[in-house]
């Protein structure tokens, strides 16, 4: 079988060592090719020079090479319409439709969609950049906190939470520069802040039914304790245990994952690939932050580990709408994943620092690259991005002994301005699960 990765971050490194471990990968005698890749994927696959945002020439080599699924990583492809091009051309691929996309691609439609069928959200209102005006005058009787989000895709970086009128008024300036989040920022909503416990869920769809993975928890912001600026996620834990129940899991399915894909079909947007809810658990109830359109970076790093059935079999399985004969196998370890990342992410950052440590690795831990590429030197591997490295710990005792093995790798692992937090897990250390 002849697959077709697309992408190069650490989501990508870590589908790619879960597809080259799939039994029907292995039967098959399958080969893995990824567009465009890293060091650390090139273990596991065959590299490619296509960017994945090229999509007329990934469909061309797909047709070429005879590539039997592709599977799209990022979102920016997907926003594209790889899947479009791809399913016009007769090649199987994984992954929303354009229009099925824009679950993610526009924060506007994802909430329209939610009121209309009733999938509970935070109230909010839609603006335009130039509607500053108003938007203040809605702010006026606001109860804040305030959660702004720019409208389109924006690297997990449009999302800032205002305390009071005055942060809000430097979040609408922000908005309103056009060189800040560019056309991401054209359009923004404003919503309520909502407390509870964070979770992301991953539900593997192929239009109508669907697989849901374990929960994991995301740390989106840059620094200890959850403060700072948003970031595309500095690290994740999985699975979620202390206030993830049966009943949860059920509101979850019930209230949010059939509706979104009947609301989806009804609208002429079938969503075949990862939906990835981004929830807030609130007094035992799901609210929906979030949505995106494929798997999520760091949570796929965590969440992966803990699949025991065929991966590769799922994913295909999905792309041919046939999800309905796969049956998920789980497996009752802890995952911890620590994101290392260049000084001075979300902001700006230096590339091109030497990596050392990688080969010192010990114990069930795998480090997927995230933002590396070589060097000039044989197996000289630099820094190339805001997110360098995904460590990744794995423990089939507790969750604190997954978190103990992640960090103590980390602490192998040295580049000029490395920089990671120091508390992924917390919440569920915090609270003594896995101890």
């Amino acid at each position: 079988m002849k697959v077709l990765l697309v992408g190069n971050g650490g989501r990508e490194n870590a589908i790619a060592h879960k597809i080259s471990e799939s039994p029907s990968f292995k039967r098959s005698g399958g080969k893995l090719f990824t567009a465009k890749g890293n060091p650390g994927i090139r273990k596991y696959s065959e590299l490619t020079c296509i960017s994945p945002d090229d999509i007329i020439s990934l469909a061309e080599f797909a047709l070429k090479e005879k590539i039997d699924l592709t599977v799209t990583g990022p979102e920016v492809p997907l926003s594209l319409g790889i899947t479009d091009e791809f399913e016009k051309r007769g090649l199987r691929i994984f992954g929303p439709s354009k229009l099925a996309a824009e679950i993610e691609t526009s924060k506007v439609f994802a909430k329209k969609l939610m009121k209309e069928y009733n999938i509970p959200t935070a109230e909010y209102r839609a603006f335009k950049k130039e509607e500053t005006d108003e938007a203040l005058k809605y702010l006026n009787d606001f109860t804040f906190p305030a959660v702004f989000k720019a409208d389109g895709l924006a690297a997990g970086k449009g999302v800032i939470i205002a305390g009071n009128i005055q942060e809000s008024m430097e979040v609408l300036n922000l908005f309103s520069d056009e060189k800040n989040l560019k056309e991401a920022g054209e359009n923004f909503i404003i919503e309520e802040y909502l407390d509870g416990e964070e979770v992301s869920v991953f539900a593997v769809c192929d239009g109508k039914d669907f697989v849901m993975l374990p929960f994991s928890q995301d740390h989106k912001r840059i620094s200890d304790g959850e403060k700072g600026r948003n970031t595309g996620g500095m690290g994740a834990v999985a699975p979620v245990r202390k206030f993830m129940t049966e009943d949860i899991n059920n509101k979850i399915k019930e209230r949010i994952i059939i509706p979104v894909l009947k609301a989806m079909r009804e609208s002429g947007r079938e969503f075949r690939g990862c939906l990835y809810c981004g929830l807030m658990i609130v007094k035992g109830d799901p609210f929906v932050i979030e949505f995106n359109c494929r798997f999520g970076d760091p949570e796929t790093q965590a969440v992966l580990q803990l699949i025991d059935s065929d991966f590769l079999g799922m994913l295909q399985s999905a792309a041919e709408k046939n999800l309905k004969n796969y049956k998920l196998e789980t497996n009752d370890k802890f995952s911890c994943c620590v994101v290392l990342a260049s000084g001075g992410y979300p902001g700006e950052y230096e590339t091109g620092k030497k990596i050392t440590g990688i080969d010192d690795i010990t114990g069930n831990c795998f480090v997927y690259h995230s933002g590396t590429r070589y060097g000039n030197k044989e197996n000289e591997v630099l820094t190339d991005g805001g997110r360098v490295l995904s460590v990744t710990g794995i423990s089939d005792k507790s969750m604190n002994d997954a978190v103990k093995i992640a960090y103590e790798n980390a602490g192998k692992i040295n580049f000029e301005n490395k920089y990671f937090r120091k508390d992924i897990g917390f919440r569920q250390l915090k609270n003594n699960y896995g101890n």
